[in-house]
């Protein structure tokens, strides 16, 4: 391969782009996207044929967690993909790079086109990255975080892939929340009134009482009138 290239023309645009997204999955997007860069070049149209197994040596990062950055770069226009017999053929979209006027225009148009396909997945991405703010602007205080989080919609935070143990934490806590919420309680005095009885009836003087009382046909509550 050639190895030449001085310096890559990313622009500031791409990193705003992936506020999309925060967080872990944020770094792992842009380190996938660096690795096609290292084999897309504007003489070949920033083109790359690329195996999963190719951005994993580059990378160090796992195929699930690959095959879910290509996918989220592909969603948001960033790189898309193309399926080949022996892999797939990812083109960078220019609207993210520095413009190099030495060579033709790439195929991949230069503004992202809006696609309504689209529209759910960026929705999806952006509530995961209102999870990513709640952790990030109550680092320190878990409590705190899984408070905030139980008032997010369960179906986000079972999706979420970046915080899963403190959206399980959250989760939890939101179910416990819904069954105080319908819990019928009894009153205080009702109960301290039961406890009481048990006391009273468990005394082995007044069952002795009791039982004298039973034999002699004497009726307590008469005498009270």
């Amino acid at each position: 391969m050639n190895t030449s290239r001085g310096f890559l023309h990313i622009t500031y645009k791409l990193y705003h782009h992936l506020d999309l997204i925060d967080g872990e999955r944020k770094s792992h997007c842009l380190n996938v996207f660096l690795s096609v860069m290292k084999y897309a070049w504007k003489k070949n149209g920033y083109k790359a044929d690329l195996r999963h197994e190719t951005i994993h040596k580059d990378t160090g990062l796992c195929r699930t967690t690959i095959k879910s950055c290509l996918e989220t770069l592909n969603k948001l226009n960033i790189v898309k993909s193309i399926r080949g017999r022996s892999g797939k053929t990812y083109i960078v979209n220019e609207v993210f790079l520095k413009a190099e006027k030495t060579y033709p225009q790439s195929e991949i148009a230069v503004k992202p086109t809006p696609d309504s396909r689209f529209t759910t997945t960026l929705e999806e991405t952006i509530y995961i990255n209102n999870i990513g703010k709640i952790v990030k602007s109550l680092a320190g205080d878990s409590q705190r975080i899984i408070e905030e989080l139980s008032k997010l919609p369960i179906e986000d935070l079972k999706n979420e892939k970046v915080n899963v143990y403190l959206c399980k934490q959250a989760i939890q806590l939101k179910e416990d929340n819904e069954i105080k919420s319908k819990a019928t309680y009894v009153n205080a005095d009702k109960i301290l009134s039961a406890l009481s009885k048990i006391k009273k009836e468990t005394n082995i003087r007044y069952q002795e009482k009791k039982e004298y009382n039973i034999r002699n046909g004497i009726k307590p509550w008469e005498n009270k009138k």
